[in-house]
């Protein structure tokens, strides 16, 4: 089968969360913003998704990718929720009820990839950046009424890979470990939690506790890079 022809899986995904924008402007009337907002990650995440499949000719798209780009749709959907919420007001239980199903999938697709032997260096960026995107968009929500230190959690992956550029020890291969995926989902659990309003008086404490956990995820993965990177220069030094 054509590449271009699998390739329409990621168009139809794509299309399926600009049904939802849709749908949500229909109902409770989307500000502009909002709508921008969604369709413009629709557009980014779906092309470069797109440009991945076809630089590594990647003959289909694979049952874990689509449960990331069904994932991916929600996250648009989510985005817009978000942004329309610095203008207007939205509604809560459905921005949390389209969250958790997000949240839960991710748990589906590396299942998936594992259960099918299709786990792909692609699919496992692909599943980091829709992460990284909603805890992003997350703390961007709960930052409004907790204040700006919770920016910390969703921008701290790209100050990260920011920093990479500039330090290129720090784009070294990581080992594998399972604690990065608990973190994540802690991050997810607690600014989920904070944006639901269930609990005002711990939104903070879970929140915090959350980026502690993430510091310390993040601070572990600096020194373990820095000290690779040390051994790697002794190792030329000595050659």
């Amino acid at each position: 089968m054509a590449v271009e022809e699998v390739q329409r899986a990621p168009i139809g995904l794509a299309l399926l969360g600009a049904a939802g924008v849709a749908a949500i402007w229909a109902v409770g009337g989307l500000p502009t913003i909002g709508w921008t907002a969604a369709l413009a990650y629709l557009a980014a995440s779906n092309t470069l998704l797109l440009i991945g499949l076809r630089h590594r000719g990647t003959p289909r798209l694979g049952w874990a990718n689509a449960v990331t780009a069904t994932r991916s749709a929600l996250v648009a959907i989510i985005s817009g929720l978000v942004a329309a919420s610095f203008v207007a007001p939205i509604s809560v239980p459905l921005m949390i009820g389209l969250v958790i199903p997000a949240l839960c999938l991710d748990a589906v697709d590396g299942w998936v990839a594992r259960r099918t032997g299709t786990t792909t260096e692609l699919g496992a960026r692909f599943d980091m950046e829709v992460d990284a995107f909603l805890l992003l968009v997350l703390s961007a929500y709960v930052a409004q009424f907790l204040g700006p230190w919770v920016l910390a959690i969703g921008l701290m992956r790209y100050v990260f890979v920011a920093a990479g550029w500039i330090l290129p020890w720090l784009r070294l291969p990581l080992p594998r470990r399972y604690w990065r995926k608990v973190v994540t989902a802690v991050q997810g659990i607690a600014l989920t939690v904070a944006a639901s309003g269930l609990v005002p008086e711990l939104d903070a404490v879970f929140v915090g506790v959350a980026l502690v956990l993430l510091v310390e995820s993040f601070g572990r993965d600096v020194l373990w890079l820095a000290l690779r990177s040390r051994a790697r220069r002794a190792e030329v030094g000595a050659s």
